[in-house]
């Protein structure tokens, strides 16, 4: 088999069709959260912690000089991006505690041992042997 009809086979398996599905709507809800932060969570933090702007929250290393712009440590941006991780890995918690609840639900379902019509087949197929 040459190496490309078996990366078509790869590529074409709903595996991979998944994960890029997967990854599309997971850099869509990461926009949705950075905004949801930026925009609806941190504006009545700061405004709790005095009327501060989380976005510009920072610490000069060195002042604007002439011709130079301002190194500045601007740990507010970080504060949100924080945020916006434990937003987002509370929400892929969730998800994936719900499948896993799913999955334990049908495995608890199923039956563990042979039904009673796979026990008499057994029983046939043994009669028909001797």
């Amino acid at each position: 088999m040459g190496m490309m009809s078996e990366f078509k086979d790869f590529a074409i398996k709903g595996n991979v069709v998944d994960m890029a599905v997967g990854l599309v709507i997971g850099a869509a809800f990461g926009k949705i959260v950075s905004a949801f932060v930026a925009n609806i969570i941190t504006p009545p933090i700061g405004l709790l912690m005095g009327g501060v702007d989380f976005s510009k929250l920072g610490y000069v290393l060195q002042e604007a000089g002439e011709g130079k712009e301002a190194v500045v440590m601007k740990y507010g941006i970080f504060i949100q991006s924080v945020l916006d991780f434990i937003i987002i890995a509370f929400a892929i918690f969730m998800v994936v505690k719900a499948i896993n609840s799913a999955k334990k639900a049908e495995e608890e379902a199923a039956p563990a041992g042979p039904t009673d019509d796979q026990k008499l087949l057994a029983e046939i197929r043994d009669a028909l042997k001797k």
